[in-house]
């Protein structure tokens, strides 16, 4: 499996069994989007910053709300959840998506706006890598992220929905969350390729991926 940033809370999914593309964005954030080509796209919730679909080529098959999906050998699981604190009231609803393939366990948490509850967390599993917003004002922010990291245990965590260069959105930048994770090797990787079995057990690795344009 081979994990790569294209910006905000949007990642490209390669599999063996299919390529997946979560929250699209639009260019109105400050950076350009990359087109990509996808059998599945993901969506948290219907903001301009998530639900680009326009730069998804290849037909793909959108999902964009709770439940239960099996596409193309790739289980995936729609949690519900709040994009605040005050169960949506302020800014609605968001999708947690759970992504099974080649045997390991994915949770891109969308624009999570409180950290969850621990039934809420059962429901979620176990979980081998998981993508966190740490950016803050709409969503949960370093401190509540690696709360919620101490809670599900991933084997891996990847930050998302900060500020980046070029991003002109009100949020926090990576530095706090760096620090709070102990993060030693500071510069971005390329890409994540990982397998199942190739996983330290023993504590979460926090991994930085550098945005593709």
């Amino acid at each position: 499996m081979e994990i790569s940033y294209l910006g905000h809370s949007s990642f490209l999914i390669k599999t063996l069994q299919a390529t997946i593309v979560t929250d699209p964005f639009n260019e109105s954030i400050g950076i350009k989007p990359k087109e990509v080509t996808a059998d599945i796209v993901t969506i948290s919730h219907h903001h301009f910053d998530h639900d680009n679909l326009g730069i998804v080529k290849g037909d793909p098959v959108v999902i964009d709300g709770p439940g239960e999906y099996d596409l193309k050998g790739v289980e995936i699981y729609g949690v519900p959840s709040f994009h605040d604190k005050s169960k949506g009231s302020e800014r609605g609803g968001n999708t947690i998506f759970v992504v099974e393939s080649e045997e390991i366990r994915l949770c891109h948490l969308g624009d999570l706006g409180l950290v969850l509850s621990e039934g809420e967390i059962e429901k979620l599993g176990e979980i081998d890598i998981l993508f966190t917003p740490i950016g803050g004002k709409y969503t949960i922010d370093s401190d509540e992220a690696v709360k919620l990291i101490s809670l599900i245990e991933p084997n891996i965590v990847i930050p998302m929905h900060y500020k980046t260069e070029g991003i002109n959105l009100d949020i926090d930048t990576i530095e706090d969350f760096v620090e709070e994770m102990g993060i030693k090797d500071k510069k971005p990787k390329d890409k994540l390729v990982v397998k199942k079995g190739g996983f330290n057990e023993e504590e979460t690795e926090a991994v930085v991926l550098k945005v593709q344009n």
